[in-house]
């Protein structure tokens, strides 16, 4: 007998890659799964425009997987036209989104600027940016922070959780379990898939039950190479650059692939890492986006989400952000000046795919010149700037003049934040309740038609590779669970409980030690204040969890005290 039913809708990143946006009707409650900017083809980037093809004031919750804009950039649009429930997201999704979306409302204020001085001259009606920067602020206090592998219930019949995505700062995989009397329904949506053993944050969470998978398949045709090797391979770039006399650029995405460079180079430039030729340590590095720079301020805040190897070199009292011959270019004078210095230097710039910010500024100083590098270490969706540059385009328009491209050309995709064929196959294997369906998304043609064939030929699971606008009933039956998976699902849960339990233990020891240390040292009224606000915050905290241990002791011997 069919007990659940839910209804879920495509509304983007269906056959493209952005424009995150699906719709889940379950009962009477409407739930969106993020609400993502379309990026890459003028035909792409008209659908952001559109009215939504659902009314925004009948949803109750918008749940988000992680910051990146073609997956939160539509929020401010969201709420413009009507939307007033709660935005959920881990904290540094949230802290990342206060400051990518004003950010994204920014440069909507200055391409429609730009556009209506055009519109003007050829005498036609002006146009609105998509969302401005106040409309991008105020779509902030919508947001309700949560932190990874905490259950929280929605209402009696609806929960969810964050699990690590491992994909950028924040990012998750999205379990929501859905119960109606008495039975289960478990959809599990991945987000952005990331990848294995990259540098400071942990790898994605394991997942060994759904009943329905959605599954980004950005890398499904692809394999990439080790993250390592392509470190090691920027180097010889960044010496032959220097060598003859230009600069290396790297678009970047400003969240995470730039703070993984620093991370990367760090090792260099502090030569943990040993390299024969060290000419290039006197080449400077200039990360010249204001939005990169606030990002990597924002990592520093969030050590909670970083893998082990990070948070043992932070114990140490070593900064893997920061190293010799680093520099941030804050200003627009700082950033201009990089393009009339006539010394060599690596710039990393927003945005990755070329599509606008800074780095649009550095291309047109830069490609021109046979002596200069364009690195690209991310990827660039069809029809943008940096996809027909890497494609080999040996003329492009930038801000409406074509230039030459005669810069050397390098691509290291080992970069990517997104897990590649192996990674995406190697996790699936994890499951041990097999997805009844598994929608793939966030995908081209190519990709799509790969994976899909390869999932089903060689873990026998249903796939099913939706449009846009596409729509689906998923159905829940009677399902038995024996007592012994039961059983099993509480010990692990109360391993986790006790490995958490002991990694509190040393760190609080650890925070104390810190403490006592800096009750030493002269400090100033700001820094005593703040140190005392962590302190008032963290006894809070600590109070809530002894309070709750004593009550779930109570319960479990209620006859102890009579």
């Amino acid at each position: 007998m069919i007990l659940i039913i839910v209804k879920i809708h495509f509304w983007g990143a269906a056959q493209v890659v952005t424009g995150s946006n699906f719709l889940m009707e379950i009962g009477d409650k409407k739930i969106l799964f993020d609400c993502g900017m379309f990026q890459g083809s003028r035909q792409l980037n008209r659908l952001n425009f559109k009215p939504f093809p659902y009314k925004p004031e009948e949803i109750d919750l918008l749940i988000l997987s992680h910051a990146h804009i073609d997956h939160s950039g539509r929020i401010p649009s969201l709420i413009k036209a009507g939307f007033k429930g709660k935005i959920y997201s881990t904290q540094a999704t949230f802290d990342l989104c206060s400051i990518m979306l004003p950010d994204s409302g920014h440069i909507q204020e200055m391409e429609t600027e730009w556009d209506n001085r055009k519109r003007i001259r050829a005498g036609k009606s002006l146009r609105k940016p998509l969302y401005t920067v106040e409309e991008a602020n105020d779509s902030l206090k919508y947001f309700s922070p949560v932190l990874y592998n905490q259950k929280i219930a929605l209402d009696d019949n609806l929960s969810i959780r964050f699990q690590d995505a491992g994909h950028i700062l924040g990012s998750s995989i999205v379990e929501l379990w859905i119960q109606e009397e008495g039975k289960n329904l478990k959809i599990v949506f991945s987000g952005d898939l990331g990848r294995k053993n990259k540098p400071i944050i942990r790898d994605p969470a394991i997942i060994e039950e759904a009943d329905y998978l959605i599954l980004d398949s950005t890398y499904g045709h692809k394999f990439h190479p080790s993250l390592d090797n392509e470190a090691a391979k920027l180097i010889p770039i960044m010496i032959e650059t220097r060598k003859r006399g230009g600069n290396v650029v790297i678009p970047s995405f400003a969240i995470q692939r730039a703070q993984d460079i620093i991370y990367e180079l760090n090792k260099y430039y502090d030569q943990i890492i040993a390299v024969r030729d060290k000419s290039y340590l006197d080449i400077p590095v200039y990360v010249d986006s204001p939005l990169a720079i606030s990002a990597t301020e924002i990592f520093i805040r969030n050590p909670d989400c970083f893998d082990q190897n990070t948070l043992a070199l932070i114990k140490e009292g070593y900064n893997p952000l920061d190293f010799h011959n680093l520099h941030f270019s804050r200003t627009t004078k700082e950033s201009k000046e990089l393009n009339t210095s006539p010394e060599s230097k690596v710039i990393i710039s927003a945005n990755g795919m070329c599509t606008a910010g800074r780095i649009k500024h550095h291309l047109k100083h830069n490609l021109w010149r046979k002596e200069s590098s364009i690195v690209f270490v991310g990827y660039q969706a069809e029809g943008t700037l940096g996809r027909r540059i890497k494609e080999g385009a040996k003329e492009v328009k930038i801000f409406g003049e074509e230039i030459r491209v005669n810069a050397q050309i390098h691509a290291l995709e080992g970069f990517s934040a997104h897990a590649d064929q192996a990674e995406i196959m190697q996790w699936l294997r994890n499951f041990k309740k097999r997805p009844k369906k598994i929608f793939l998304v966030h995908g081209e043609q190519e990709a799509l038609a790969t994976l899909s064939d390869l999932i089903q030929q060689e873990l026998n699971m249903d796939t099913i590779v939706p449009q846009i606008g596409d729509h689906f009933l998923l159905k829940g039956t009677d399902e038995i669970i024996p007592i012994e998976e039961v059983e099993e699902k509480i010990q692990k849960e109360k391993q986790l409980f006790e490995e958490e339990a002991e990694q509190l233990r040393e760190l609080m020891i650890l925070v104390l030690e810190q403490v006592e240390q800096k009750t030493k040292e002269e400090l100033s009224f700001e820094e005593i204040s703040e140190l005392r606000n962590k302190i008032m915050e963290l006894r809070k905290e600590s109070l809530e969890l002894s309070l709750l241990l004593m009550t779930n002791k109570s319960r479990s011997n209620p006859g102890e005290e009579q």
